[in-house]
C-alpha cells in the first residue's frame, strides 16, 4: 500500500494538491488499515486525509534545497529501469 506513497519534494512542476492529498489518503489507509471507511469511521478518516495533507503541504512548501528540481518524467524511467532490474524484462512474455 505505501509503495503509492510519492516523494514530493524539490519537483518542476511543484507537487500539485492532487499529489499531495492521494499520498496523504494512502498513509491514512495505512495507518489505519482501512481502505474504505464505514459510514461509522467515514467523517474522522477524511479529517485525517485533510489534516495529513495540510500538514505534508506545510512540509513540501517550507523545505529547501540546493539540488536541481527533478522531473516526474526522469524519476518515471529511473522507476522502470529498477523494475526491470528487478524482474527482467517481461515484454514479448506470453503467459500460456
Amino acid at each position: 500500500m505505501c509503495r503509492n506513497i510519492k516523494t514530493l519534494f524539490n519537483f518542476a512542476p511543484p507537487a500539485t494538491e492532487l499529489e499531495i492529498r492521494d499520498a496523504s489518503l494512502q498513509f491514512v489507509r495505512k495507518l489505519s488499515g482501512i481502505n474504505v471507511p464505514s459510514k461509522a469511521n467515514e467523517a474522522a478518516f477524511e479529517r485525517a486525509v485533510a489534516e495529513v495533507a495540510a500538514s505534508a503541504r506545510v512540509l513540501v512548501q517550507s523545505l529547501v534545497t540546493k539540488a536541481e528540481p527533478r522531473t516526474r518524467e526522469a524519476e518515471a524511467a529511473k522507476a522502470k529501469a529498477r523494475t526491470a532490474l528487478r524482474f527482467g524484462n517481461r515484454e514479448g512474455v506470453s503467459s500460456d
